[in-house]
């Protein structure tokens, strides 16, 4: 599933073509993907203007001229197609199959933007204008967000004997962590993933935030990572999973020159977390 270092790849890849642009034509091509489309989607997005393209934790989000929003989730195969003339640097890898475009809009520039997801896990919906999207609504602070500091995160981890791991992917907490970067993080940060959020002190969580935004940073710049699905609107593979300091090495040495010892892997509410024994304590 693309944590916020691929949506964030691909809001970005997207924003020149759509942010500004009139969608001269849209066309949903099948009624439903996750869960149905609006009825009223091509008649919304057809004429409409883009005012801005933002992200809000793993979601996209396409501000319209005429009011309301257009909110877009990746799901586990969904990616972002850009074509046209002006896109000589794009490109559609053949594997990815024209069957599988299921929402495409063309704007007046004459560029075409394709939602194609094979997996149809994905989802593109609208928030009318004045409205709070549920998915959006209880969604905690952005990573970079000022808010998201030491005495806040203090405050969300007060008594709770849950995993450290388990708190971080909680979005209520901070929205768009997943699993690769949240093992990652707290590699950089030597704190056990196991370990009770509630018993980690002040300073230890002001270096876990510090290390949360720089592992995102290096993520977003090498393109996010590429382990199945994952393409940057470019077409082109992420390439951070060639980085990874724990996160898929199980049984393979700590990265850390002192260290000695050897990443292992647990199941945390059904998700696998990688670690060194060694180092995080």
């Amino acid at each position: 599933m693309p944590e916020l270092p691929e949506v964030e790849t691909v809001r970005r890849g997207l924003q020149p073509h759509l942010e500004g642009q009139r969608i001269a034509r849209a066309d949903a091509r099948r009624p439903d993907l996750r869960w149905p489309l609006p009825v009223d989607l091509v008649q919304v997005l057809t004429g409409a203007t883009v005012t801005a393209l933002r992200r809000r934790s793993k979601y996209l989000l396409a501000d319209l001229d005429r009011g309301g929003i257009l909110l877009m989730h990746l799901g586990m195969s969904g990616r972002m197609l850009i074509e046209g003339a002006a896109t000589a640097d794009y490109h559609r890898d053949p594997a990815i199959l024209p069957r599988h475009d299921h929402v495409v809009l063309t704007t007046e520039a004459g560029t075409t933007i394709t939602f194609n997801d094979a997996r149809r896990f994905g989802m593109v919906d609208l928030i009318r204008e004045g409205a709070e999207h549920p998915l959006l609504a209880h969604l905690g602070p952005e990573p970079f967000d000022a808010v998201f500091d030491t005495a806040y995160l203090s405050a969300a981890f007060r008594n709770r004997r849950s995993p450290v791991k388990q708190a971080l992917l909680d979005q209520k907490i901070v929205a768009g962590l997943g699993n690769i970067y949240v093992s990652e993080a707290l590699y950089r940060a030597r704190i056990d993933p196991r370990r009770a959020a509630g018993r980690i002190s002040a300073k230890r969580l002001e270096l876990l935030i510090a290390q949360i935004r720089a592992v995102l940073t290096d993520a977003i710049a090498a393109g996010g990572s590429s382990l199945r699905d994952h393409r940057q609107a470019t077409g082109e593979l992420g390439y951070f999973q060639h980085s990874f300091r724990v996160y898929d090495r199980e049984g393979q040495p700590c990265q850390s020159p002192e260290c000695g010892g050897t990443v292992r892997r647990v199941v945390q509410s059904g998700r696998s977390s990688f670690y060194c024994p060694v180092c995080q304590r």
